[in-house]
């Protein structure tokens, strides 16, 4: 802010200087203070739109940043806070089409980076794979293009590739986690002894988690397939652990969400989700936990000529905290009074949103399309209220199983149940609650998968299902491993092979120190999950 608007806007002056002090709330009260006076000012505009997007506060953000370039406001960075608004909305085509713009005015590379992003979630994958190598050829010296530009090769199955990629970024910088992690996560084992000890020496050295925590992921893992498990589990241990600190994730939240869940919703409450729906195409969603064998399941069914796969789209939960936002606003909301409060005419443009953005993603007139998003099992409600020809298919895990490979992944924060086996054992357990409630009181809402049994016998599992969605049988579900498709989950290349059992019973040589996952699991641990759906 220059001079001449610091003695003419004090209340916006003291604003921004609470914003660099990270006082966000009164810096939001200054600002609103500064509108009250001058109601069209762009820039008190602009930063409370800013400050609004930093408090998660996003459709908020959206209106006074639209507002404050409607108004004057045109520089870079009030059209880059909308763009970044836009795109954690989910909003993927706007925020495009405005980090398309950004990056033609600018050549600052974070606009060609955020491009390659958002083109990557709308499934543009050879235009994010052209911008990341762009990236890397016009700045070589950043290691976190080369990681991009490493998953977009290796989600197309051009694994030596991504291997030299993730390598590049690792001699920039061996202290870059997200490298070591990127190499570990390769199947083939690629992490020799001399990377064991770089790692090793990286994690030493470095003060800042977003690193460390990868890399002892990393080690983890190479450790593992050495079969040195006391050493692999310390190291999973430590990055859960610090992902876990960063964040301060509350497990109670959810179930306290399925308890009301299983409190308020009984027959006559799904009796009033019913309606007609005249869409013509029909959304399959793919739902369980994470590491269950959605992927999996996905190419197998999206190798049916009635069905196209269209990876794990972030709408339906987009468009549900958009609504929880405004709904909250008078006070505190479930999910469960949501959805009973939505009407018919909300509902229908609530799904015919959700049909607009996964069209972006859609590359075939085929009338079945599969979202394969895993957390939206909690969603399954808001999903039949706004989408009421949508089918639900639950893939479920054995539960040590599950919820080891959770704990063993280098999850983001978008899967902050898996950084504690106490936390993760009750994830398990709420959702397994969850579906069964489902079951009482809406038999046949979901159809359920064990992925186990779907090893053991692919076509007969195969079979059920397509009966419950309608079609006819077709062989090709069992060549899913033949095509060649774009995979952007840790399962990319497992679904390139054909059935096999390597993902089976993983967690055993770890028992001895699962005892908490097993307490907080309780009786789910023993289940017996071949009788799933039977």
């Amino acid at each position: 802010m220059n001079q001449t608007t610091i003695s003419a806007y004090p209340l916006l002056a003291q604003a921004e200087k609470l914003v660099q002090a990270g006082k966000l709330e009164e810096a939001a009260q200054k600002a609103m203070a500064h509108l009250r006076q001058k109601p069209d000012e762009p820039r008190g505009l602009a930063l409370l739109g800013t400050v609004a997007m930093q408090l998660g506060a996003l459709g908020q953000a959206e209106l006074f940043l639209r507002k404050a370039i409607a108004k004057g406001a045109r520089d870079l960075d009030t059209r880059r806070h909308l763009a970044s608004t836009l795109n954690q909305q989910e909003k993927l085509g706007e925020a495009s089409a405005m980090f398309t713009m950004l990056r033609q005015e600018s050549s600052d590379p974070v606009f060609g980076g955020m491009l390659g992003i958002i083109l990557d979630k709308m499934g543009k994958t050879e235009a994010a794979r052209d911008i990341r190598k762009e990236l890397v050829e016009s700045h070589p010296e950043r290691p976190h293009y080369w990681i991009a530009y490493g998953h977009s090769l290796r989600a197309e199955g051009q694994v030596e590739e991504a291997v030299a990629a993730y390598r590049k970024a690792a001699e920039i910088d061996f202290e870059c986690g997200e490298a070591w992690w990127g190499l570990a996560s390769i199947k083939s084992r690629v992490l020799t002894d001399e990377d064991i000890i770089e790692m090793q020496r990286a994690i030493d050295v470095a003060i800042d988690i977003r690193n460390s925590a990868p890399t002892h992921f990393a080690l983890a893992r190479a450790y593992h397939d050495r079969k040195s498990y006391d050493k692999a589990f310390h190291h999973y241990s430590i990055g859960n652990q610090q992902r876990a600190e960063s964040i301060g994730y509350q497990a109670q939240e959810l179930t306290d969400e399925v308890d009301e869940t299983t409190r308020t919703v009984d027959a006559a409450f799904i009796q009033r989700l019913d309606r007609a729906s005249a869409e013509a195409v029909t959304p399959i969603f793919i739902v369980s936990l994470p590491r269950s064998g959605s992927t999996l399941l996905e190419q197998m069914l999206g190798s049916h000529p009635a069905m196209e796969p269209v990876g794990e789209l972030p709408y339906v939960p987009a468009i549900l905290r958009s609504v929880m936002e405004m709904a909250t606003r008078r006070g505190k909301v479930t999910v469960p009074q949501l959805v009973a409060a939505i009407s018919d005419e909300q509902a229908n443009a609530m799904g015919r949103d959700y049909l607009r953005r996964a069209q972006l993603h859609r590359k075939t007139d085929r009338p079945y399309f599969i979202d394969k998003l895993p957390h939206n099992w909690s969603n399954t409600l808001f999903i039949k209220r706004i989408l009421p020809n949508a089918q639900i298919i639950d893939i479920r895990r054995p539960p040590m199983d599950c919820c080891f490979s959770n704990f063993s992944q280098s999850f983001s924060t978008a899967h902050a149940s898996s950084f504690a086996l106490e936390d993760i054992g009750q994830c398990y357990a709420d959702y397994v609650r969850y579906m069964e409630h489902l079951d009482r009181v809406a038999p046949a809402m979901v159809h359920h998968i064990a992925y186990e049994r779907l090893v053991e016998d692919a076509e007969t599992e195969l079979r059920a299902t397509l009966g419950y969605l309608g079609l006819e049988w077709d062989p090709a579900v069992l060549e899913f491993h033949k095509l060649d498709r774009v995979v952007r989950t840790p399962s990319s290349e497992q679904v390139r092979r054909p059935l096999n059992r390597d993902g089976m019973e993983t967690w055993k040589p770890y028992a001895q120190w699962l005892e908490p996952l097993r307490a907080k699991l309780g009786t789910f641990a023993e289940r017996e999950w071949s009788t799933l759906g039977s």
